[in-house]
């Protein structure tokens, strides 16, 4: 078997499903075995070119690798967690993961498949295609294949993730949670008291590992705040539910399951057998590919993915939750290596390499949980002076949730981003008072993302004294630096990048030359106290953070 084909399956290892109690297994008279075998030695069964048949075998799958084809095939089985034991089962689970598949993927997940004929002589019928009443021996879902290079943990294992890959994959996800099933408050998805219970349950497998070694202070470190947190943040997390934030989500969102189609990245391999895994708040689905970009070591990318979602979906107020989620997420990775560690007895290079990921995952929770140094950071300047593209490095560098007032302006009217507002909005959106609710509504945020424990970067004009002051004020209630980025650029080069900006569209800020020309005229200058704070950033050139900035803004985070 090739190392890419293997690599394509094992991703149901390294997502914990492969590694499960099982509980029970059907009589030894199914045929499913042999199946799948003869499939193997059978060409003419497929209704297309076969140029050859791999089998990969997990534990609770078959999958069938014919040509440019997948047929993956589930194994009668029934585990603590799930149940295929009969043909009917096997028949909704393959429906269930086709469903919930095309969701995100419509191009991989072609269909359901049911294999027709004679054990000695089968053949895959799509089931659109079946007539009534022919017997079936098994069920199948039938996938395009894709290039395993495609996989966007192989592009960040070989630094070709690129920012449009994340900037695109951030739009997929917020697009996929806005439109997901909300879960009914009947239900019993999302309750606080599951979370707590999943969470808890990460942490004796993983001592197996650590225990009488430095690390299990390290455990016991992450384990007491989990359970803190747990109990202290139950009742946001019940409040979220009842908003109608637990949704039918992905599930296992982690760089293994996400992949490059046509170069655009797409969600596959949602979880089907167990809807409890994918029940869930949307914060805790994203929190997953978010702990994944730091454990490949691009935190970068992940603030640029966490900003990027948050601009689209504004669920600002969810941030006093994700720590809690990430570490999580760490925990449940670890526990999966762990396990694997006691699977691999007498196999010392592969056992020690799974014992690596544990401390590795280990070490990334704990690092997840430290408290972060806070400030508000606060970037003003007239149009085309470049407080979004210059301060892009910055708070991927840094890690810093930013608030835009081009963006949160428009949402405060139900617009999005791009909207053009003079096509929606009679009278327009950029009035007096849709300016003084835009402050506001900037500076709510910002108290609730500082109160997350995250540092906050407010990117608007912010072009008189009156509008710089409540931040400055919010700063010093919460007794935290205030950093102000005044940037600016000559005029000639303010008003050639506002009309390229404008020509080129694709962007929030409506801004035209004339506007420009008013706000120079009415921009007030940095008072005595604003300057003491503030770094005057000349954007006609690149700018190099680490060079502007002053050391002890510099975080060590």
């Amino acid at each position: 078997m090739s190392t890419q084909c293997r690599q394509w399956i094992e991703a149901c290892h390294r997502s914990g499903r492969a590694n499960i109690r099982q509980t029970h297994l059907p009589p030894a008279t199914s045929h499913a075995g042999p199946l799948i075998t003869q499939l193997q030695r059978t060409p003419a069964a497929f209704a297309h070119a076969v140029p050859g048949i791999e089998c990969i075998e997990t534990h609770i799958s078959w999958v069938l690798l014919a040509g440019e084809h997948v047929y993956k095939f589930k194994k009668p089985l029934a585990l603590d967690f799930l149940d295929y034991s009969t043909l009917a089962l096997r028949r909704a689970a393959c429906e269930e993961e086709l469903r919930i598949n095309r969701r995100t993927a419509p191009g991989i997940y072609l269909g359901v498949v049911a294999v027709t004929g004679t054990l000695q002589a089968p053949r895959i019928v799509p089931v659109d295609a079946l007539p009534v009443d022919t017997p079936v021996l098994e069920w199948a879902v039938h996938m395009r294949r894709f290039a395993q290079d495609g996989l966007l943990s192989h592009l960040a294992a070989q630094g070709a993730l690129l920012p449009a890959h994340i900037d695109q994959l951030a739009q997929h996800i917020a697009a996929f949670h806005a439109g997901a099933a909300v879960a009914d408050a009947s239900s019993p998805w999302g309750q606080p008291e599951a979370m707590r219970e999943a969470v808890a349950h990460n942490f004796a497998d993983v001592l197996a590992v650590v225990a009488g070694t430095p690390l299990q202070g390290t455990l016991q470190t992450v384990q007491a705040w989990s359970l803190a947190q747990g109990a202290a943040l139950a009742p946001l997390m019940q409040q979220r539910r009842t908003q109608g934030w637990v949704r039918e989500c992905h599930g296992d969102l982690h760089l293994n399951n996400l992949v490059l189609i046509d170069g655009v990245p797409e969600l596959f391999d949602a979880i089907e057998f167990n809807p409890a895994f994918r029940w869930t708040d949307v914060l805790a689905d994203l929190a997953f590919v978010l702990m994944d970009l730091q454990a490949h070591g691009r935190a970068d990318y992940a603030w640029r993915l966490l900003n990027a979602y948050l601009e689209h979906s504004g669920d600002y107020f969810a941030l006093q939750l994700l720590p809690y989620y990430q570490c999580y997420r760490a925990m449940v990775r670890a526990k999966v290596a762990a396990l694997r560690c006691a699977q691999l007895q007498g196999q010392a290079g592969v056992q020690a390499a799974a014992q690596q990921e544990v401390v590795r995952y280990l070490q990334l929770a704990a690092d997840l949980i430290k408290p972060r140094s806070l400030a508000l950071w606060l970037a003003t300047g007239v149009s085309g002076s470049g407080k979004s593209s210059q301060t892009q490095s910055l708070i991927e560098w840094q890690g810093i949730v930013r608030a835009k007032a081009d963006v949160e302006r428009k949402r405060l009217f139900g617009l999005p981003a791009l909207a053009r507002s003079a096509d929606h909005v009679p009278g327009g959106i950029y009035t007096a008072e849709a300016g003084q609710r835009t402050y506001a509504h900037l500076a709510e945020l910002a108290r609730a993302i500082l109160h997350a424990g995250l540092p906050v970067l407010v990117d608007a004009t912010c072009l008189k004294v009156a509008q710089r002051q409540p931040f400055m004020a919010l700063a010093r209630e919460l007794g935290l630096p205030c950093r102000i980025l005044a940037l600016d650029a000559p005029v000639d080069v303010l008003r050639q990048r506002v009309l390229q900006r404008a020509s080129k569209g694709g962007d929030p800020s409506e801004a035209d030359v004339a506007v420009l020309e008013g706000q120079l005229k009415a921009r007030e200058p940095l008072t005595q106290e604003e300057r003491a704070c503030a770094v005057q950033v000349d954007t006609s050139r690149p700018v190099d953070w680490a060079v502007v900035l002053p050391f002890d803004w510099i975080c060590a985070n």
